[in-house]
């Protein structure tokens, strides 16, 4: 006789390592390090030059200023030289050479430590930003205890044999779990990657990814998400997700990838800068030549020369654009806005128009049978489970809350073969030996059966058997307690109301529309009829935003200027193909991340002027009078620092809470 008993031997899981720190010290940055040498340098030149000490004293720490913060710019220069190309950086490092050719070394190591702290501050700024984006991964426990099944001896006597199912526990690194592993999750813990519940119930904080304010409740057959908070019971998950693809890993991973792309005033800025460069040198060597010619002095004149050349650089202008694009970037990353480049960021609070579906994305996407309308004598329960068997392998909300209310009544879901879904129009199963169609009404919408239950404000869903008419299910979905906001904000941020394209039945469609707060209500469409409508709207010289979750809006969502998608609910297929993802589905974060967008874009023409007037007013001081190397230093540093900064006001929590209530300035 053999028995089987299921044992747990508790193992004590080894302490969580700390997680990594957010904020990167500024000691931690190279750039920081040569900044801080080549200050430390200069302040000592100067003091023994203040001093009266010997000039060969003050003269080798100016050296080492001068090495300490110019060898890397320097470096960058020469190879970009190689490659063809004039960097900015090296023409500076050729202006501090110059100045001290002709004896200047006090005034070329000040242009050396002040570009080496810009510099520092610069790589400070793109370090932080990153820190802000990645600080979403220390969320995610460094490690979780999977379980490992076995068998063993029983542990007590009996006659024959006895087999004991063993079921060990390991504590591994998250990155290690893999698809279809169980991993033990225990009260107080964070979860180590998304999955499903298997066994236990718990409460879950998860307002990290989802947004919600209250913690949800778990139980068998839930999905939660790595980086969560578990409640007071344990839980036992099975891993459905490998960690690389965890939704807080594609948080991440996302807005890394945006922050590498390029802005389209940023790529117009890049495009000129090397024959601005070119121009620039050649105006410092005929600023130098002509004044020489007509007799000047040497010293003179390449002072003069090589002061042109450092007020007129454009540092601050290629400084200008990207700062702030990044940090909106990351502080949308941070409250659960994936913008995927900087090009969208920039393309966002372009729009003067926005189209909105309904299912999904107004609405929570959860809609419920309300009724079931048998017809020619089909039964209730029949209808329902012939409509739930076509359903199941659908991922559409309808087919999940038909679905759903098979099992509320306890029915059994059949197996359904030859499966295809159409999308906008239905689905089509061979059930039971009958070929079921679940979807639209189509040219039934006529029939008195879908008429009542549409007038009534419901969605009606007709259920064809072997093409005859079985009967028609009447369900409906609530609005979500965000929406009439977000209608009024994108209201009040284009102009006019949005616009609503479904595939619902007007009759739905209008009583939701009422409901929110829309006028221009488009019902009946399928997803090529949704994309025509966006298409109209920018035909009439409109640039569209265009919010959807469904595979029926990719179409939609790929046509418009813009194109948002709800991430919890949203089908891979519109993921994919829109500019911006909702992880959280809150829809006051469009209008939210809208508004934050045309700020980003307000504070890189901030940033353009404050460049340009600088570099002007510079120029012309040198060119009309004379301009001391110093001030032309402090001046030219100065307005790019104070560039570099203006753009990084973006990464704070105040910026995000500004644009929630749609303050543009």
């Amino acid at each position: 006789m053999s028995a089987t008993t299921l044992t747990r031997p508790t193992v004590p899981a080894p302490p969580v390592p700390p997680t990594r720190p957010r904020r990167t010290r500024v000691l931690a940055l190279p750039e920081a390090r040569w900044a801080a040498g080549s200050l430390a340098a200069f302040l000592a030149a100067l003091a023994l030059q203040l001093c009266g000490a010997p000039g060969w004293a003050s003269g080798t720490l100016y050296a080492v200023a001068y090495a300490a913060g110019g060898w890397e710019p320097a470096l960058a220069g020469l190879r970009a030289l190689r490659e063809r190309t004039l960097d900015v950086d090296l023409l500076m490092v050729v202006a501090a050479l110059g100045a001290a050719a002709i004896g200047q070394l006090l005034d070329g190591a000040l242009l050396i430590v002040i570009f080496a702290t810009s510099g520092a501050l610069e790589a400070l700024a793109t370090a932080r930003t990153a820190d802000s984006v990645r600080g979403l991964l220390d969320l995610a426990p460094a490690t979780a205890t999977r379980l490992r099944a076995g068998t063993g001896p029983a542990g007590t006597g009996g006659t024959g044999e006895s087999v004991e199912t063993v079921e060990t526990e390991e504590t591994v690194p998250t990155a290690a779990l893999a698809v279809g592993d169980t991993v033990l999750v225990r009260p107080g813990e964070r979860i180590g990657a998304d999955g499903r519940v298997l066994a236990g119930a718990s409460d879950v904080d998860q307002a990290t990814i989802t947004g919600e304010p209250l913690p949800a409740a778990k139980r068998p057959g839930d999905q939660v998400y790595a980086g969560t908070l578990n409640g007071a019971g344990a839980l036992r998950v099975r891993v459905e997700r490998d960690p690389a693809d965890t939704v807080i890993a594609r948080i991440v991973a996302m807005v890394e990838e945006a922050s590498e792309t390029k802005a389209p005033t940023q790529l117009f800025v890049e495009r000129i800068e090397q024959r601005y460069a070119a121009v620039l040198v050649a105006a410092t060597l005929l600023l130098f030549a002509v004044p020489l010619a007509l007799g000047a002095d040497t010293a003179d004149a390449l002072l003069r020369a090589m002061t042109f050349m450092i007020v007129a650089s454009p540092c601050a202008v290629v400084l200008a654009t990207m700062p702030p694009l990044l940090s909106a970037i990351a502080n949308a990353g941070r409250h659960g806005v994936l913008v995927k480049s900087a090009v969208v960021m920039e393309r966002l609070g372009q729009a003067d128009a926005v189209a909105l579906d309904k299912t999904g994305t107004l609405t929570e996407g959860t809609p419920r049978v309300t009724e079931v309308r048998p017809l020619d004598g089909t039964g209730a329960d029949e209808l329902l489970v012939l409509a739930a068997a076509a359903e199941h392998p659908s991922e559409h909300p309808l087919a999940r809350a038909v679905v759903a209310a098979a099992r509320e009544r306890g029915l059994t879901v059949l197996p359904a073969t030859d499966f295809t879904a159409t999308p906008g129009v239905g689905v089509r199963a061979v059930v039971d030996g009958a070929v079921v169609a679940v979807g639209a009404p189509g040219p039934y919408r006529d029939h008195p059966a879908v008429t009542a239950l549409e007038a009534d404000g419901r969605t009606a869903v007709l259920v064809l058997r072997d093409g005859e008419p079985a009967g028609v299910l009447g369900l409906a979905d609530r609005p979500r307690a965000q929406a009439p906001g977000a209608v009024r904000a994108l209201t009040a941020l284009t102009g006019r109301p949005p616009v609503l394209l479904t595939g619902d039945n007007p009759r739905a469609a209008a009583r939701l529309a009422a409901e929110v707060g829309l006028t221009d209500v488009r019902g009946g469409l399928l997803p090529h009829e949704k994309a025509a409508a966006v298409q109209g709207l920018a035909a009439a010289g409109r640039r569209v935003l265009m919010v959807g979750d469904g595979v029926n809006d990719a179409p939609a969502l790929a046509a418009a200027h813009t194109g948002v998608a709800m991430g919890r609910a949203g089908s891979d297929l519109a993921l994919e193909t829109a500019d911006a993802v909702l992880v959280r589905d809150e829809l006051a974060a469009v209008p939210a991340v809208v508004a934050l967008s045309r700020r980003a874009r307000r504070l890189v023409v901030q940033n353009l002027v404050i460049a340009g007037t600088a570099i002007t007013l510079l120029v012309v001081w040198d060119l009309a009078g004379t301009l001391p190397l110093p001030l032309g230093v402090a001046g030219h540093e100065g307005s790019t620092v104070i560039v570099g900064l203006n753009g990084l006001r973006l990464l704070r929590e105040r910026a995000w809470r500004r644009a929630l209530g749609n303050e543009e300035g």
